[in-house]
């Protein structure tokens, strides 16, 4: 079986694209290569014809900001860590082990924080500096989307 080839700048692109036009879903046909983005199941896509490989997005709530967090938006606040990419949030390396991160702990700069998984690819998320973690944005196993504010870290 041929491995598949994804862009995944194109669907960076296609996803920033979603965000900034307010659509609910993108869909993109090039031959037998057909791209998928939606906003309501945050769900991505990708297939190539006849061979189905769909990403199926688990149906969850979308998170609240808790009650202790921040009152500057998360997107506005300089120790706000963002999704890289469109996939599900995992706070612990395995379902059986504690998470990564809690409120309250220390990181340190490059300490794995979160894992985005897109494309049954495993992304560890790291801290991109040292500090306190001031709240956790997300859900375990909620669907995420590019640029999506995900822990703040003071």
């Amino acid at each position: 079986m041929a491995k598949m080839q994804v862009d995944t700048k194109l669907i960076r692109e296609l996803a920033d694209m979603l965000n900034e036009t307010d659509l609910s879903e993108i869909e993109v046909e090039d031959g037998d290569l057909k791209i998928k983005l939606s906003r309501g199941g945050k769900a991505v896509h990708v297939a190539h014809a006849p061979i189905a490989a769909a990403v199926p997005a688990p149906a969850a709530p979308v998170a609240e900001v808790p009650a202790a967090a921040p009152a500057v938006a998360a997107a506005d606040h300089p120790g706000t860590i963002f999704s890289p990419m469109v996939g599900t949030i995992y706070t612990s390396p395995d379902p059986t082990s504690d998470p990564f991160i809690k409120v309250g702990d220390k990181v340190s700069a490059g300490q794995t924080i979160l894992i985005v998984e897109a494309m049954k690819v495993m992304n560890q998320i790291h801290a991109a500096k040292a500090g306190t973690v001031k709240a956790i944005l997300v859900e375990n196993e909620q669907p995420v989307e590019y640029g999506e504010a995900l822990v703040i870290i003071e």
